[in-house]
């Protein structure tokens, strides 16, 4: 005898594909949610390493800020000393200069010449004195175109002034300082030239 099905089979079978679909889309929904709490993850992990990092090379950078404002500290430091020993060389070549020069005066006077009075205004001086003759002036100044600490002689006037033979004639001449370093070697003359005193009454 023939059986026959009178349940609702379609109703079934619509409720069976309705229960799969659900539960494949569950299954996706949570494959879903996994992969992205794993992404969010790996680039969580990447931007915490990246921050990390960062923070380091901050640390870094401020590190090396600090030695660089050291080094320009230093660099000042060192500007100001090679200034000063600059000034301190200049002060005992000039020192040294002078005693040259004003022993170079006394020794190119000629006999029959005396100086008076010597002034300085830069690099040139006024040389003030009296002489015997016309000369002896002359003398003087092709002794001091011979100098190694003077230079440029030049004759202001000669005026002829009282009777007295030796100091008849007053002179005053003009000549420029050399900016020549001192000879190597003579630091012993320059040390007894500070002693040496103008021949014939120099002031």
């Amino acid at each position: 005898m023939a059986r026959i099905n009178l349940l609702p089979w379609r109703e079934e079978r619509r409720k069976l594909r309705e229960r799969e679909f659900y539960i494949l889309l569950g299954g996706a929904a949570i494959l879903a949610g996994l992969v992205a709490f794993a992404i969010v993850g790996y680039f969580g992990g990447q931007i915490e390493g990246q921050t990390d990092r960062n923070a380091f090379l901050d640390a870094q950078i401020t590190e090396l800020q600090k030695k660089e404002d050291e080094i320009k500290d230093l660099d000042k430091t060192k500007a100001k000393l090679i200034q000063r020993k600059q000034a301190i060389e200049e002060l005992q070549a000039g020192r040294s200069q002078m005693v040259h020069l004003f022993d170079d005066l006394v020794r190119t006077i000629p006999d029959g010449v005396r100086l008076s009075t010597i002034k300085q205004a830069g690099d040139e001086l006024t040389l003030e004195g009296l002489a015997e003759s016309n000369a002896r002036v002359s003398t003087y100044m092709r002794n001091l175109e011979a100098s190694k600490w003077v230079s440029a002689p030049e004759l202001g006037g000669v005026e002829a002034k009282g009777t007295d033979k030796r100091n008849r004639y007053a002179f005053t001449m003009k000549v420029h300082i050399k900016k020549a370093a001192a000879p190597e070697g003579e630091g012993a003359a320059a040390t007894d030239a500070t002693a040496a005193k103008p021949q014939g009454g120099a002031k």
